[in-house]
């Protein structure tokens, strides 16, 4: 269970803090796939994300709690939340009463519970659908003349799912995109091609070979362009996490005026939840800003 405005020092793709009252649980749970829920009076996302857990240790000063560490690179936000209940029945059979109807208190105020592996799968289904790299691919497409069959898919088990690095790119930049409502984050436009696709792309802060997570947290959507420049060095964003920072020695001033918003500001998503984390974007300013480029020629120097 997590709630974003948590007093505990909880991160979903990073950390999860607990109290010894779940310590047992957590210890068994070393080495698998979690599912991340939000309490009713916490909001209405219901299941929202899965992660694997790598580890649990004692919280450094704080008697009595522990953190529970989050594999690198699993977390991953569902591309729809799940709703807690189905047809008017809990998902969680340890949540119903026999006839069905929800439970009230006891379990289903259980920070951390257990979850059988079919209840699990059937959420991450609901959650993360298993053609949901067909659904993206075909999304923008027209019509079609309702001639041509339906494309079939391949069932993948959930796990293999969860772990195939194509399938986590879609998933990830469907969220990216939506959450920055298919804005460039540095420019402030949304452009889409003749077919309504939309040009903006998902970025990720801090690279997923260098731990970074396919949270939204770790994401900026980004135009072609501003991407590489990003990726490279070429800007990034300051400790105020609003100043967009520009290597001027490398960048022409036009390119600056051409490229990114008047104000100098990132633009932000509309849920607080989603804005990137300070921690990410500190990780890029002390490892990517002002990076040398090795000789590699610039976009502006091939036009």
């Amino acid at each position: 269970m997590h709630k974003a405005d948590s007093i505990y020092e909880d991160e979903p793709d990073v950390v999860y803090d607990f109290p010894r009252t779940y310590l047992r649980a957590m210890q068994e749970a070393v080495g698998d796939w979690i599912v991340y829920y939000e309490p009713v009076k916490a909001g209405p996302r219901g299941y929202f994300a899965v992660a694997k857990i790598d580890s649990v240790i004692p919280k450094p000063g704080a008697e009595g709690r522990f953190l529970a560490l989050i594999t690198p690179g699993t977390y991953l936000p569902f591309d729809s939340d799940v709703p807690r209940m189905r047809g008017g029945r809990p998902l969680e059979r340890a949540l119903c009463e026999s006839d069905g109807s929800a439970k009230r208190g006891g379990a289903v105020q259980l920070a951390v519970r257990r979850l059988p592996e079919d209840e699990f799968a059937r959420i991450v289904d609901l959650g993360l659908p298993q053609d949901l790299e067909r659904l993206e691919a075909m999304r923008y497409e027209a019509e079609n003349s309702g001639l041509a069959e339906e494309p079939m898919t391949f069932e993948r088990p959930v796990l293999e799912r969860l772990t195939r690095r194509p399938y986590r790119d879609v998933a990830f930049r469907r969220k990216v995109r939506e959450a920055y409502d298919y804005r460039c984050a540095i420019s402030g436009l949304r452009l889409r091609n003749g077919g309504g696709r939309p040009e903006v792309q998902a970025a990720h802060i801090r690279p997923v070979d260098q731990k970074g997570s396919d949270s939204v947290r770790n994401g900026l959507a980004l135009s072609g362009t501003l991407h590489w420049m990003f990726d490279r060095g070429l800007i990034s964003i300051a400790e105020d996490c609003e100043t967009i920072l520009v290597s001027r020695n490398k960048v022409p001033a036009d390119v600056v005026d051409r490229l990114i918003r008047p104000d100098g500001k990132l633009l932000h998503p509309t849920d607080p939840r989603n804005r990137p984390h300070p921690e990410n974007l500190r990780w890029h300013r002390e490892n990517r800003f002002g990076q040398v480029m090795e000789g590699e020629p610039t976009l502006w120097d091939r036009l």
